[in-house]
């Protein structure tokens, strides 16, 4: 079960199906947007891809009274939604159902119930930590994969179960961030058109990019050292555009929505973004020391990700990237710099790959507990 509010949901089915796949393991696979597949709305995703990412309307959605109101809607839809659900399990029959959305896990788990109460649910977590009330963790008989300390100590607190918890070393990312690339960083820096040798920086802020990144590019166009970016503006052509038309003295490359984001992580020495699980994490895999911003418009849920950051010690968080020049010259100091890349080089996130293994666990048990209400 995913959600097509912003890219992070399907990218991580996406790489749990690609794992699936290549260990070749004998299920077959659905994606499911439930949003749009079952409940048919595609509004709350119109709106948080359009506005809240895009055009940077992040204080809009963490207004005190929206996200409350968010949550309302969903209780007052319950019982509709809940009746689709239920003839959704009836039609498909699945033997297992894992979400990687939130807010929904509690009318994902109450319908699978009515229908189908030997069916396993299980919740993966893509933040470094819920957002509680009724965000990820719902007080409910489910199985959750917690993917930090801090979302285990959070399950316990709803009284989830040892039994019923599993941890991984990290958020899932897609099995290509760990393919060797093989290529000379100076030659293809060179096809790129930037300096072989220059301090080079990556600007992403996930699939559908945001104009933060213009604000970003025209702070560092005036950066004393020498230094050159990398933007990946996703699916936004008009921000693509606009920093490719802009007049600059100091070298970028400026690319849209692409699969080859190993590729340009691999040419740069370090990443500029927002505190999104998947970019933080593919990030770290790269080897790549991160500055991100945590103020009252990060998105809630993002929130603890930058205070991971920090936690960590594996690259800095800023209160406004008004003011990413300054960060930037502090962040490359070599002191700190060595700093940062010697806490990420310990960082060893290998969730994608533990994932299947915790699954075929989930499905045994769930098995012989049937087998075993069926013998008595």
């Amino acid at each position: 079960m995913i959600y097509d509010a912003g890219a992070g949901h399907r990218s991580t089915a996406n790489a749990l199906q690609k794992v699936i796949e290549q260990q070749k393991l004998p299920w077959e696979v659905y994606l499911v947007e439930a949003f749009k597949e079952i409940l048919g709305t595609s509004t709350s995703q119109n709106f948080y891809n359009n506005y809240v990412l895009q055009k940077n309307w992040a204080k809009i959605i963490n207004e005190p009274l929206l996200v409350p109101l968010f949550k309302l809607q969903i209780r007052f839809s319950h019982s509709a939604w809940l009746a689709s659900l239920k003839t959704y399990w009836k039609q498909h029959k699945p033997d297992m159902v894992v979400s990687v959305q939130p807010y929904l896990n509690r009318v994902f788990y109450e319908s699978l119930q009515i229908v189908l109460p030997d069916i396993p649910f299980v919740t993966l977590i893509t933040d470094h930590a819920d957002c509680p009330p009724h965000f990820w963790i719902e007080k409910q008989e489910q199985f959750l994969i917690c993917p930090t300390k801090k979302a285990v100590e959070q399950a316990k607190s709803f009284g989830y179960t040892q039994e019923r918890l599993f941890r991984t070393s990290g958020v899932i990312i897609h099995p290509r961030f760990y393919e060797p690339i093989l290529c000379d960083r100076r030659i293809e820096r060179q096809h790129l058109g930037l300096d072989p040798d220059c301090m080079t920086g990556l600007v992403l802020f996930g699939g559908n990019g945001s104009r933060v990144m213009l604000e970003i590019a025209k702070c560092l166009e005036s950066f004393q050292q020498k230094l050159q970016l990398i933007f990946i503006c996703g699916r936004n052509e008009e921000l693509a555009k606009a920093l490719r038309e802009s007049q600059v003295h100091q070298k970028r490359f400026v690319t849209t929505f692409t699969q080859n984001v190993p590729y340009y992580m691999h040419l740069a020495d370090f990443f500029i973004g927002k505190p999104g699980p998947g970019s933080l994490s593919e990030a770290l895999v790269m080897k790549l020391p991160v500055i991100v911003e945590r103020n009252f418009s990060t998105l809630i849920q993002e929130r603890y990700n930058a205070d991971w950051v920090e936690q960590q010690q594996v690259g800095l968080v800023i209160s406004n990237f008004r003011n990413i020049d300054k960060a930037v010259k502090k962040f490359l100091e070599p002191e700190n710099f060595a700093r940062y890349r010697a806490n990420v080089a310990a960082v060893n996130n290998r969730a994608v790959f533990e994932i299947s293994d915790i699954l075929q666990n989930i499905l045994a048990k769930s098995y012989n507990t049937a087998v075993t209400k069926a013998m008595a």
